[in-house]
């Protein structure tokens, strides 16, 4: 993959992006902010000149929507239309029996109490009270509608003004210009951080760009005594550095292992189950993970397959401040990310683990695409699952089937529908699955899953609008391809004990995973303070194949530091973009971004600068 320039936006894009900026900080203080309720995001969306439905609004704000960031805001308005005046006035025409221009309480309320998206008379009484300029008992909607399209652009024209004379938030423009638009879809959550993260983050499809021109950079003379740079170069050769050979006679090694498979959540993080490993004996440990393909034999390759993922090996403390990190994998064979030692005698837990930097949240394009069929009636007129369905519900089958014995203990099937449907099946519904579905051993077998499946169809009388939940809640789109998933297998052989490996879900288990993260990269590299700043340091790891930094916050508040990485060559960024900023709250440690090349076979040079925002 080669770099190309980056595209200068034109004025129209320029334009918009100022007014959704505008939009935003109307509502909130910061681009830092989230939105954090779907009441917030009515009033954002409004305040940006549209006039959501509730339809519209549960669209984006679903019941697994627990927040959306600025860039995440920036997409939605790119696909809602603004309110136009002639569009209002079309609507409030039709409600206009008499055609004179004016509209009865009695004519109004009956429209919005008995059409659309009905209201209460509650509601239909304040609109009128508000709506009835003249208090005449009629509303003029001419007159109306003018003064609600003018009183919107007032609005927006003193957002524009607050935002134009606010240098501070001028500086907090997360987007890879100024003011412009940013060049990926939707980006996660993550992006902005204003809290601290509580699973590690994956961002949107944006890599840093070549010569990107920015003007969120700090230009203060403050600004610049408080800043630090960073530089690394790494070279093709620098990934074939170091390898740990496969340890002669494997084959006769104790060997365990166990798929899993990383999700991404509606906020751009990433989750996972955990697992715990028990060693009987002390031993040498050859621990390797790495994506599972399932390609069926096809010539191409999954897509997947370039995810990085990396596993953390944390003693099994009974508390997360017991639990100490004991070893990862870092070291890269292919696609299996491996480590190699001596471990003793006891309990461990396994934490999986990816960067975000090739695990990204997709547009959502293609639900403007028509959806691929799941269900259709047959000669005899029975529903049956389509061809395309089954071959995604035999991949899932795969990717749940953990112990990989090809058949589906209530466990594993208990994992798959808490995330499809957050609840369990008891061991009662179990019999009664084990009565209606082919099962073996008192487990599923692939057989009896597609028979499960096919049974909720057949219930909702063909309407796949259950099945779609199922499907993208494992990471699939309309058109049944992967892409917000990564499968993944874990292998432990042991010399001398047989390793025993158990999946599970730990309250945890995300603390855990940053907890282990951040030692690994306080542990292999030294802090550096921020020019002119005695309790905020940067840690910047080199690692074999990732590059990943870290800010401690000594201090007392809570600061923000700037961070800008438009100087460096072809690498992408967890964070999706290329200049942003991280709250880092008093005292605390925080997980800045990670890098990893764009293409593995060419240089690329991490050049950070980090600096802190004025006024923190």
């Amino acid at each position: 993959m080669s770099f190309q320039e980056t595209p200068v936006p034109s004025d129209e894009e320029e334009a918009f992006y100022v007014h959704c900026r505008a939009a935003y900080l109307a509502i909130f203080r910061s681009s830092l902010t989230n939105i954090s309720s779907k009441q917030q995001l009515c009033r954002a969306l409004q305040q940006a000149g549209r006039n959501p439905t509730h339809a519209t609004l549960n669209k984006y704000w679903t019941p697994r929507t627990s927040k959306l960031n600025f860039d995440e805001f920036f997409e939605i308005l790119k696909s809602e239309k603004k309110t136009e005046e002639t569009e209002l006035m079309r609507a409030f025409k039709k409600m206009d029996v008499n055609s004179d221009g004016y509209i009865s309480h009695s004519e109004l309320e009956k429209a919005l109490t008995t059409r659309g998206e009905k209201m209460t008379t509650e509601e239909v009484n304040a609109i009128f009270s508000m709506a009835d300029i003249n208090k005449d008992g009629k509303l003029d909607y001419a007159e109306f509608c003018r003064l609600l399209v003018s009183t919107v652009e007032q609005c927006q024209m003193a957002a524009l003004e607050r935002l134009e004379a606010n240098a501070k938030l001028k500086r907090q423009n997360f987007g890879s210009q100024s003011y412009s638009p940013p060049k990926s879809s939707m980006s996660s959550a993550a992006a902005t951080l204003p809290q601290p993260p509580e699973t590690p983050r994956a961002e949107s499809d944006t890599t840093l760009k070549k010569d990107s021109r920015s003007s969120s950079r700090p230009s203060s003379a403050r600004s610049r005594r408080s800043s630090l740079s960073n530089s690394i170069t790494m070279t093709s050769s620098t990934n074939k550095a170091s390898k740990i050979p496969e340890p002669s006679g494997l084959q006769d090694w104790h060997h365990s292992y166990m798929k899993g498979c990383f999700l991404l959540e509606d906020d751009g993080s990433i989750s996972s189950l955990q697992y715990q490993l028990h060693l009987p004996q002390t031993t040498t440990v050859y621990l390797t993970i790495q994506p599972l393909s399932l390609s069926h034999g096809l010539d191409l390759p999954s897509s997947w397959m370039t995810v990085d993922t990396a596993l953390f090996v944390t003693s099994a403390g009974e508390t997360k401040e017991d639990s100490t990190l004991v070893c990862f994998t870092e070291t890269k064979e292919k696609e299996k990310y491996v480590w190699k030692g001596e471990l003793d005698a006891g309990t461990y837990y396994l934490l999986p683990f990816t960067s975000g930097c090739r695990l990204k949240k997709r547009s959502k394009k293609s639900l403007s695409i028509k959806p691929i069929e799941l269900v259709y009636r047959t000669d005899t007129g029975e529903l049956d699952l389509t061809r395309e369905l089954r071959e995604v519900l035999s991949d899932i089958f795969e990717v749940i089937d953990l112990d990989g014995n090809g058949l589906l203990s209530l466990e594993e099937y208990n994992f798959f529908e808490l995330r499809t449907s957050g609840e369990k099946c008891d061991k009662d519904s179990w019999a009664v699955c084990k009565e209606n579905f082919d099962m073996r051993k008192n487990q599923l077998t692939r057989q009896g899953f597609m028979e499960l499946n096919l049974m909720e169809a057949t219930e909702k009388d063909g309407d796949p609008a259950d099945l779609w939940v199922t499907l993208e809640a494992m990471g699939y789109n309309r058109m049944l391809e992967l892409v917000e998933a990564c499968p993944f297998q874990l292998d432990v052989h042991c010399e001398g004990t047989q390793p025993a490996i158990q999946p599970l879900t730990l309250d945890s288990g995300p603390k855990l995973l940053i907890q282990a993260l951040q030692k690994s990269i306080t542990a292999k590299t030294g802090a550096k303070a921020l020019r002119g700043q005695d309790n905020v340091f940067i840690y910047t790891n080199r690692g074999e194949h990732r590059i990943s930094s870290l800010i401690a916050n000594k201090a007392n508040q809570k600061v923000t530091v700037h961070v800008n990485n438009e100087q460096s060559r072809n690498c992408c960024s967890s964070r999706g973009m290329s200049v942003f900023a991280v709250e880092v709250p008093a005292r605390t440690k925080l997980v800045c971004q990670h890098i990893l090349p764009i293409n593995e076979r060419q240089e690329w040079t991490y050049n950070c600068v980090e600096s802190m925002l004025p006024g923190t």
